[in-house]
């Protein structure tokens, strides 16, 4: 599904581009990263780290392409025309949506060290992707 198709299905909203509002996005993804990389901390401390900061790596390509999201998930799904993300990367963080959401509303976070691996590794390459 395009950018443009989630505009018509009214998931997207068209937006101008803000510059600071990108930089604002990205410089909070480095912290929540590198703060998410230090194993001293719970793991499911890691893992919320993590997954906000391949949110705002999300939203920040989504807003340069000059759309904003109506829910939090839809910027995971759009990866593929922002960032040209493979599947095995969007996936991964939309799982992990769906592990934070349950996490956040029902208080259950069924998370082990191999997930919150791969959220690393996939948040370190959208923040490589989007330069």
């Amino acid at each position: 599904m395009s950018l443009d198709n989630l505009v018509k299905t009214k998931q997207l909203k068209e937006e101008p581009f803000d510059e600071n509002e990108f930089h604002g996005l990205i410089k909070s993804a480095k912290t929540r990263l590198k703060d998410a990389n230090n194993a001293t901390l719970e793991l499911e401390s890691r893992f919320l780290l993590a997954y906000n900061a391949a949110h705002s790596i999300a939203l920040a390509a989504l807003r340069r392409h000059g759309y904003r999201a109506n829910n939090r998930y839809i910027v995971f799904q759009a990866l593929p025309h922002t960032l040209n993300t493979p599947p095995e990367i969007w996936r991964i963080l939309a799982k992990c949506h769906g592990l934070r959401n349950a996490a956040e509303y029902e208080g259950a976070l069924d998370i082990n060290e191999q997930l919150v691996s791969e959220l690393l590794s996939n948040t370190q390459t959208l923040l490589d992707s989007i330069g």
